[in-house]
């Protein structure tokens, strides 16, 4: 009968000693008190009694948010800055027998740090260099948690929280500042609206200079073809007049037309030419002429 409870016993010890390690996460275990191995994933045998899973560390990145620290900066301003640490276990022995809790003393590494940073800098150089703070302070956490098994990521400044009254002498700077942008802006698009206007003016004063000049060439060219036409015009009558080989009487009723159609205008004065002196020849002439017309 003690045999079969022996059994059962060492069944029970036998299955009580089988231990998964997930994915991402590593066993550290010490035999008779003294580190033994380190377990990584998969299925692994602890023996009772004798060995012992002395810590279960994960090896994702940990993000830590910090509470807010009160630092001083070189100008004596005092303010709240927290910080966000991202870290990984990289040895799970130095982090399980490195330091105590290494949790709380990258906590308190990282405040001293972060007043060590900012007590050398103004406040101005505070609020405007994040960039610079973040890698000085990775660099000092990660040089200092070496020996602690952890690799320090990335250091992110969260909030930088000054005094009130800065605050609201900021506030007031930086209103005073979008008001003096606002205004130049302004300023900047009176002044092109005006230079825009100057330039549409000018060049509407130039156009209708060009279009009243062009008008008068084209009025003066017109003026020219038409005097042109008109001495062609005569010049093509008289030539023909010579060709036709007009006589003298002919000529003198051509005359003698042209002084009516001048009677019944409405000039007030006629001038009579030279070679019609005599009314009673033009008479004569006049009468000759229709008695040939009335013969044809």
């Amino acid at each position: 009968m003690w045999i079969i409870v022996v059994i059962i016993v060492l069944l029970v010890l036998a299955v009580t000693g089988v231990r998964i390690v997930p994915q991402a996460r590593s066993m550290v275990v010490e035999r008779l008190g003294s580190y033994y191995k380190t377990f990584s994933t998969g299925i692994h045998y602890l023996i009772p009694f004798v060995d012992r899973a002395a810590n279960n560390v994960s090896l994702k990145e940990i993000v830590k948010d910090f509470a807010p620290q009160p630092v001083i900066t070189k100008d004596n301003v005092t303010m709240q800055i927290d910080t966000v640490v991202y870290f990984q276990i990289t040895d799970p022995k130095l982090y399980t027998y490195g330091v105590e809790n290494p949790i709380n003393a990258i906590e308190n590494l990282t405040a001293t740090t972060l007043r060590n940073i900012i007590g050398e800098l103004e406040l101005d150089q505070t609020l405007t260099s994040r960039d610079i703070i973040n890698s000085k302070m990775r660099s000092i956490l990660d040089e200092a948690t070496d020996p602690w098994g952890i690799k320090v990521n990335r250091v992110e400044v969260k909030n930088i929280i000054p005094p009130r009254d800065i605050q609201e002498a900021m506030e007031k700077q930086m209103r005073a500042e979008r008001e003096r942008r606002e205004k130049i802006l302004q300023a900047e698009g009176e002044k092109k609206a005006a230079i825009l206007i100057a330039e549409g003016e000018k060049e509407s004063t130039i156009l209708r200079a060009d279009a009243a000049k062009e008008a008068q060439i084209k009025k003066a060219e017109g003026e020219a073809e038409a005097i042109l036409k008109v001495q062609r015009a005569t010049a093509d009558g008289l030539r023909y007049l010579k060709e036709a080989n007009m006589d003298e009487k002919v000529l003198k009723y051509k005359s003698y037309e042209a002084l009516v159609d001048v009677s019944k205008g409405e000039a007030t004065k006629i001038i009579i030419p030279s070679d019609l002196q005599n009314l009673a020849t033009i008479g004569t002439v006049l009468q000759e002429t229709m008695t040939v017309k009335d013969k044809k």
